[in-house]
């Protein structure tokens, strides 16, 4: 039986092979007064929190704060966001490895995702993301990463470039989608799936 591999291009299960470190002692709620916590962040944090009955739903916002400030989840910026919400690092930990959007090893700035669910993949989406590999792959600036789904099916195959949309990508566009990201302009604006329509506006005719 052929073997069926899963998780191929490591855009699921982030830290799966990471090996927890049994000699530490679990870490406690961080001290408030041994934990300085920059004072845009702590106030990002304490308003997710004030948005929600249990403060525990606000980790998935508190962590994106904390990639925002830090440019990842560092173990820094955990601590901080642990120490707002007076939970254990270990907690946040655990739902930012769970999460394929929140990176725990410094990476480049521009994320660049691509799609490569099965809408994505029969529509050349591997082809697609191995040729942005190979533009980027010199770049330390631009992180590339297979995605799981993006569930913007209907724009396959599809790329999210620092959460925007676009879509679908062809081959010969890759070029200029790359020098986009490099120059920081909009990624082809032309395809961006924030600038189409949400419903077309035609006239509607007697009996319909």
């Amino acid at each position: 039986m052929a073997e069926v591999r899963r998780f191929e291009h490591g855009s699921r299960v982030p830290g799966w092979d990471a090996s927890v470190d049994l000699r530490k002692d679990p870490a406690g709620v961080p001290d408030p007064a041994t934990t300085p916590v920059p004072a845009e962040l702590r106030a990002e944090i304490e308003a997710q929190m004030a948005k929600y009955p249990d403060f525990r739903s606000a980790a998935l916002p508190a962590l994106a704060a904390v990639q925002r400030h830090h440019g990842w989840c560092s173990p820094e910026g955990i601590e901080q966001a642990a120490c707002v919400m007076r939970l254990t690092p270990g907690y946040l930990t655990a739902v930012a490895t769970f999460y394929d959007m929140f990176d725990t090893v410094p990476t480049g700035r521009n994320r660049v995702y691509v799609c490569t669910n099965i809408s994505c993949s029969l529509r050349g989406a591997d082809e697609l993301c191995h040729r942005i590999e190979q533009l980027t792959a010199d770049d330390a600036d631009i992180q590339v990463k297979h995605f799981e789904c993006l569930g913007a099916c209907d724009i396959a195959p599809m790329v999210s470039v620092n959460g925007i949309y676009v879509g679908p990508v062809e081959l010969d566009e890759v070029d200029e989608l790359i020098d986009d990201v490099r120059n920081d302009r909009d990624p082809l604006p032309r395809k961006q799936l924030r600038l189409r329509p949400s419903a077309d506006t035609l006239p509607m005719g007697d009996g319909q």
